[in-house]
């Protein structure tokens, strides 16, 4: 290129490049634009202008111009560090393969950029930018921010954000960003924070945010005021400090909100605070480092899986939310860890078949919880009773466990048909199956009162008149009731009439008392 085509403002840049002076072009009493060619660009860029002096330090900056034509850097180096800040381009940057020292372009106007594979050795700074079709950034390389800070990014029904296997060395920086569109970064890479703090993505009926398999070294940070409309995935992610979503608001209604299946976290996964969900979160198989809390939020799918936490490890799980979670809260196989919770929050519907919790923040009353379980959609199951009454136990409450194991036993009753709950009744108002050991003692009280009052009225005439003991009401109807004992009243004596019948209901109210007294026991020591 000729040094006698270029024209003022392009001479002015030419001139500037090897000390890295900047040249603003604005001129504060017209709004129009001085325009730079991108080709005089690109040839600074690659080596067509005077060889730098001594102490020189080149670089291109540029500020307030409309760039002319395309920008094509396709597979270059370029060793100096570009600054096009506020400029308007009139056709989509390529910069596929290049390998750039610096690249900023804040407050800038862009049809969109294409950086597939390019390698930047600093940072990749957007932040204000304006573009009106996809920012491309596929297996790119930058050592060091991505800086989307403030940057509105418009490309409806399609990716507006393509970044698959990024790495990127620094902080990804998207604070206030705005998105229509998709926004793919998976199996990206960062070597610092994910930063989406006041972001609004927007891409209904597809992923607002696809984070599929990334890997963030430090937090995932989307509180406060982050806003999306469509699809959160991080299913499959590393994140080696926190994921925040506090003060966040997630739409994707009748469908999945947000879906981290098989995430890891090194510290807390925090959904609380203020987050408002509508559409359903999807936790299964989440391993939580600390706490996975959803204190303070709302959540509603009605007709669906509000909250998903199948297979999910946590230390410690804060399920106390604004309000009753609107939509079925599945915790299937879930290790809960330590778990907090209220009554005013429960869930209507509730899925705890192999959930397990090390303890109960607020154990509350049996009776109360008990309530919890009968909130269960999946019929009758006897783990979510066991699991109860182990952490009754476990802090000595022993006649809370065994009231949950009671209800445990008249839940599996109500699944039998009538003939095959006979002797479940039995057992219950005899000795609650064991766990009421109590009630034997009154009923066995009970029916010796009854025979040795109406037997000290009407004694029976002895077997063998002269030979048979003294008779005594009291050793007689223990000599019925109880069969293994013999006081020798019973063998000695023979009731008649009304008396025999008596004798007979006294003899088998024993032998029943006596054979539910032994299963219910067994059945207690056996399955405690």
């Amino acid at each position: 290129m000729h040094l006698d085509e270029l024209d003022a403002v392009e001479r002015q840049l030419w001139d500037s490049f090897a000390q890295g002076t900047a040249v603003d072009v604005r001129d504060g009493t017209s709004s129009a634009q001085s325009a730079v060619r991108a080709d005089v660009i690109a040839a600074l860029l690659l080596g067509a202008g005077a060889d730098p002096a001594p102490g020189d330090r080149p670089a291109l900056r540029l500020t307030g111009a409309r760039i002319t034509g395309g920008l094509d850097l396709r597979f270059a180096e370029v060793a100096v560090p570009v600054v096009l800040a506020d400029c308007r381009f009139e056709e989509v940057p390529l910069l596929q393969g290049a390998r750039i020292r610096e690249l900023a372009l804040s407050g800038s106007f862009l049809p969109g950029l294409a950086a597939d594979t390019a390698q930047v050795d600093g940072r990749l700074v957007l932040s204000r930018c304006h573009l009106t079709g996809p920012l491309v950034l596929n297996r790119a390389q930058i050592n060091g921010d991505l800086d989307l800070r403030d940057a509105v990014i418009t490309a409806p029904e399609s990716e507006a954000i393509s970044a698959v296997h990024v790495a990127i060395s620094g902080d990804t920086l998207c604070t206030n960003l705005a998105v229509q569109g998709g926004f793919r970064i998976s199996g990206g890479s960062i070597d610092g924070e994910f930063d989406l703090e006041g972001a609004s993505l927007s891409n209904p009926g597809g992923h607002a945010l696809d984070a599929y398999h990334v890997q963030i070294t430090e937090d995932f940070t989307f509180h406060p005021n982050f806003r999306a409309e469509g699809r959160i995935i991080l299913s499959g992610a590393t994140v080696s400090a926190a994921i925040g979503f506090c003060g966040a608001l997630l739409n994707n209604a009748d469908d999945v909100a947000l879906e981290a299946i098989d995430v890891s976290v090194a510290r807390n996964f925090d959904l609380g605070q203020g987050l408002a969900v509508v559409g359903g979160i999807k936790l299964d198989g989440s391993h939580i480092g600390t706490q996975l809390s959803l204190r303070d939020a709302t959540l509603a799918h009605p007709d669906g899986t509000a909250l998903s936490l199948r297979l999910v490890q946590a230390r410690e799980t804060d399920l106390r939310t604004q309000r009753p979670i609107d939509g079925t809260v599945d915790a299937r196989n879930a290790q809960l860890g330590t778990l907090y919770d209220t009554p005013d929050t429960w869930p209507a519907r509730l899925r705890l078949a192999e959930a397990t919790y090390d303890a109960l923040a607020h154990p509350l009353a049996a009776s109360e919880r008990l309530d919890w379980l009968r909130r269960g959609t999946d019929g009758y199951l006897p783990q979510p009773y066991e699991q109860l009454a182990g952490a009754y136990r476990r802090i000595g409450h022993e006649d809370e466990a065994r009231t949950v194991l009671l209800a445990k036993q008249r839940h599996r009753r109500a699944t039998l048909p009538p003939h095959s709950g006979a002797w479940g009744y039995i057992q219950d108002a005899t000795v609650g199956y064991g766990y009421r050991p109590v009630r034997a003692g009154l009923w066995l009280m009970a029916l010796l009162a009854c025979g040795a009052i109406f037997f000290g009225v009407h004694p029976p005439a002895p077997l063998e008149a002269g030979k048979a003991p003294a008779f005594n009401a009291v050793f007689y109807t223990l000599d019925l009731l109880v069969p293994i004992i013999t006081f020798g009243q019973e063998s000695a004596f023979a009731p008649r009439g009304i008396e025999q019948w008596l004798a007979y209901g006294l003899t088998a109210a024993g032998w029943i008392l006596a054979t539910t007294v032994t299963t219910g026991i067994s059945r207690a020591i056996s399955r405690q």
